[in-house]
C-alpha cells in the first residue's frame, strides 16, 4: 500500500547516517568505493531513507537523497506526536519496538533510529532495538514498522466498524 509522494512540494530536510568505503577485489587490484545511508524527511509525517555508492563522497551522498526521496512513506502520527499503537518493526535480522508516548517524553530511541523518527516528525516516543544493530537495517526496520501503523480511522474502516465502536 505505497502512496506516491511528490516530493517538489515538501521542504525535505536530509540527514546522513553512515558513510563507509566499500572494496571490490578484481583481478588488477581493488576498487575502492564510498557508500552512503541518508534519511529525509519534512518533520510532517513524511521520511524515506536511501542507498547511493559513488567514487567520491559528495556524489554518494546526492545518489542515497535521490533514492530516499523516491523511497518515502507517509506515516501515522496520533494528537500528541506519537504511534497510534506499539509495533515491532523488522528487516532482515533487525528488529525495532516503537511505544507509545505521554506528552512530554521526547524521542527515546539509538542513533539511527532517533534521526528517523526526528525527521518523520515523531515528538513523543520511546523504542528498543532487537537483534542486530547494523545501521541500513535497524534504519529500514524503523521505516518499516512505522509504515505498517494504522489509525483508528483504519482499524474501523477494516472492520466495519464506526470509530466511537473502538
Amino acid at each position: 500500500m505505497r502512496t506516491i509522494i511528490d516530493t517538489n512540494q515538501l521542504e525535505l530536510e536530509d540527514k546522513v547516517v553512515e558513510i563507509k568505503r566499500v572494496t571490490k577485489v578484481v583481478k588488477g587490484g581493488r576498487t575502492m568505493r564510498i557508500s552512503a545511508l541518508v534519511v529525509v524527511g519534512d518533520k510532517k509525517g513524511h521520511v524515506g531513507a536511501g542507498l547511493g555508492k559513488a567514487a567520491e563522497v559528495p556524489e554518494a551522498i546526492r545518489k542515497a537523497k535521490e533514492d530516499a526521496m523516491k523511497h518515502m512513506v507517509t506515516l501515522a502520527i496520533d494528537d500528541n506526536g506519537s504511534v497510534p499503537h506499539d509495533f515491532v518493526g523488522q528487516f532482515g535480522s533487525a528488529e525495532i519496538l516503537l511505544k507509545r508516548a505521554s506528552e512530554g517524553t521526547g524521542i527515546i530511541a539509538g542513533g539511527p533510529a532517533r534521526i528517523v523518527l526526528e525527521l518523520a516528525g515523531y515528538k513523543n516516543i520511546r523504542t528498543k532495538s532487537l537483534g542486530s544493530n547494523n545501521k541500513r537495517n535497524v534504519v529500514l526496520a524503523t521505516l518499516s514498522g512505522l509504515s505498517e501503523l494504522k489509525t483508528p480511522a483504519e482499524v474501523a474502516a477494516l472492520r466495519g466498524i464506526s470509530v466511537n465502536d473502538l
